[in-house]
């Protein structure tokens, strides 16, 4: 069954499971006879059990032969003669060809998913960068889905991290704008990015067309991964620059060669405009893992693990054939795919995969040199992801992992982040930060916001401020964002999160908010998923809802200790201390005159001024200060 296996991404294996069956037939299948009929045309067969369940989908470019080596005595495969104890009925689609009959088995299987294929469970797009090249002011933006919209994408990227990396690059080399065209339109002044120098306010016309062609064009080429020739214009336009005094110009273009030659010597780049995906798979303990290295004009644009529902005892080809028909059949397919061993079918596939491509796609085995290291690296990728995940049936990844399919993200969340707000009745306002990473706490990362400027009380500005303070200097310093912020509130502190968000052209951030149940009972709370538009409430035992419980407890123990210090250093600090005039020594000899601050606050003005070393001037603003709005008497002068 090498052949005709297939390959997906979910967590549930059939690991060992055959030999509990029990034979769904009490009658056996006439092989002979059904044999007797079939063709050798081209076509896919599918096996029904008792049931009526179609439990095997398989091609065959000549379907009499495929079909009688599954019922020949002596079968060197387990996994094939547990298959054959369940078949009940075999029927068969012929094909006019054995290209059209891998179509049809790849249409089948994801859609019955057979029991005993392999079966890639990977129906999500992969996201791609969209520069709007047709605008007077071209964005440049993050992209999933339909490319419908024209203008020049580049991808796809692996993961949703993969391509925030890349866009923040750019942002900080060219300052080229990312905001949606709605919020362009509508400016009539500059928005933080361009405070934040992250954008050069096209919205306001503060760059010419020209100039801005020009950040654009280049910023495209990094994408690209033509750094080096980004690098040899901006040296010439600093020397041009230079040339002519326009030493800031040139100083800004020294800075942008600087960060972009730190980039490039960081990246790791293939052969140049080399377009290609590295694949490797491992397989281990009835579970296996499919790692791609996506390779796009000579630049490296991440890696994504996949892994596959497996049928027990499936070997690693059978998985590594299953999975390149099914996942380029639904995806971009690049120029060539270099797995980790050779693949039964990879004369049909690149046939097929070159007219869907419309250029010459090869699937190769055999490489030298760089690209050796980079098959070799996504194999080692696959057996470590792999170990991990076997590692992770319970505790924290189990967690993540049940975070991850609740709020819909490609891979674990490795960075999470949570706001709350403490106070007392308006007092000594707080706002807490705690960040969480695969591990767990990361507490050397979380920060307080002691919050001022505000109506006391007022969460809703508490969380603004919070929020904006965190993220435009995680911009400011081009530091990585959050997967997922979480807020301990309800509706009015979520659409708080999402206009700084807006405001701050944040787009790439899941947020989630947790809402208290009216008893403020653990286990009642409902999480509002703001990206899915939709208010969820967990069973007790979801393990989703225990990190988030843990994440949320976390900060509001923060949020409160913040506050507490706080309060507790305000109450201790005597209201005479901000009185100009009133050091040390003088409030020393006032309080030890009255004998304390009850009795100094009983005193007039007159009797104040009776303490050495106080004028009638100073008594009166010590005066004001213990009784706010009230009447002063009269003050008498000392001499």
């Amino acid at each position: 069954m090498s052949g005709d296996s297939d390959s997906s991404d979910s967590d549930s294996v059939d690991s060992g499971s055959f030999d509990s069956e029990k034979k769904e037939s009490s009658q056996p299948f006439d092989a002979e006879g059904f044999l007797r009929t079939v063709t050798d045309r081209p076509g896919v067969y599918r096996m029904f059990n008792a049931q009526d369940d179609i439990i095997y989908v398989g091609k065959a470019s000549n379907l009499k032969n495929r079909l009688s080596s599954y019922f020949q005595k002596n079968v060197d495969s387990a996994k094939t003669r547990v298959l054959v104890s369940h078949i009940h009925e075999v029927q068969v689609t012929v094909t006019a060809s054995a290209a059209e009959a891998l179509l049809l088995e790849h249409n089948l299987i994801k859609e019955h998913r057979p029991r005993y294929n392999v079966v890639l469970r990977d129906d999500k797009s992969y996201p791609y960068i969209f520069i709007s090249v047709r605008d007077e002011y071209p964005r440049i933006a993050y992209q999933r889905g339909a490319r419908r919209v024209k203008g020049k994408y580049i991808g796809p990227y692996p993961s949703a991290g993969s391509v925030k990396r890349s866009l923040s690059l750019v942002q900080k080399l060219f300052r080229v704008r990312q905001c949606e065209d709605s919020y362009f339109r509508n400016r009539s002044r500059p928005c933080l990015q361009y405070q934040i120098q992250r954008c050069t306010a096209p919205c306001v016309k503060h760059i010419s067309p020209e100039d801005y062609a020009q950040d654009v064009a280049m910023s495209m080429k990094v994408l690209e991964g033509k750094s080096t020739e980004v690098i040899d214009n901006l040296a010439a336009r600093m020397e041009e620059a230079s040339d002519t005094l326009q030493f800031e110009l040139a100083g800004k273009l020294r800075d942008q060669i600087g960060n972009l030659k730190a980039v490039n010597d960081l990246s790791n780049t293939m052969r140049d405009r080399e377009d290609a995906d590295y694949v490797g798979v491992a397989t281990r303990g009835g579970q296996s893992c499919v790692q791609v290295f996506f390779v796009r004009n000579g630049t490296n644009l991440g890696n994504k693990a996949f892994f596959p529902t497996t049928p027990a005892q499936s070997t690693s080809a059978e998985i590594l054939n299953a999975f390149i028909s099914q996942f380029y059949l639904e995806h971009d397919v690049p120029r060539e795919i270099i797995v980790s061993e050779p693949v039964q079918d990879s004369q049909l596939l690149q046939e097929i995969f070159s007219s869907r491509a419309k250029v010459s796609v090869t699937i190769s085995h055999k490489v030298r040199g760089e690209r050796a290291k980079l098959q070799t690296m996504a194999l080692t990728n696959a057996d470590v992801s792999l170990a991990a995940r076997l590692a992770s049936r319970s505790g924290m990844a189990a967690r993540l992992d049940a975070v991850r399919e609740l709020v819909e993200l490609d891979e674990l969340p490795s960075h999470m982040e949570c706001f709350d707000i403490s106070h007392t009745m308006g007092e000594a306002t707080v706002a807490s930060c705690v960040v969480f990473n695969a591990e767990g706490p990361d507490k050397q990362q979380y920060r307080r916001f002691n919050i001022s400027d505000i109506t006391p009380g007022d969460d809703y500005a508490a969380m603004r401020q919070a929020l904006t303070r965190r993220y435009t200097r995680l911009l400011k310093e081009n530091a990585d964002l959050p997967d997922i912020i979480f807020i301990d509130g309800g509706k009015g502190q979520i659409n708080v999160a999402l206009d700084v968000m807006k405001e701050l052209q944040i787009d790439s951030v899941e947020v989630v908010g947790v809402s208290k149940g009216p008893d403020r009972r653990p286990g009642d709370e409902t999480l509002i998923l703001c990206r899915q538009k939709t208010e969820k409430q967990l069973n007790n035992d979801s393990a989703a809802l225990l990190l988030i419980q843990q994440i949320r407890d976390e900060a509001h123990r923060f949020a409160i200790a913040g506050h507490r210090g706080k309060r507790a250093k305000q109450r201790q600090k005597s209201s005479l201390e901000d009185i100009k005039g009133l050091g040390p020594k003088r409030r020393k000899a006032i309080l030890t005159h009255f004998g304390g601050i009850q009795k100094l606050t009983k005193a007039g003005v007159e009797d104040i001024a009776a303490v050495p070393g106080i004028s009638s001037e100073l008594a009166s603003r010590i005066y004001d200060e213990l009784h706010p709005g009230g009447l002063l008497p009269k003050v008498q002068s000392k001499e």
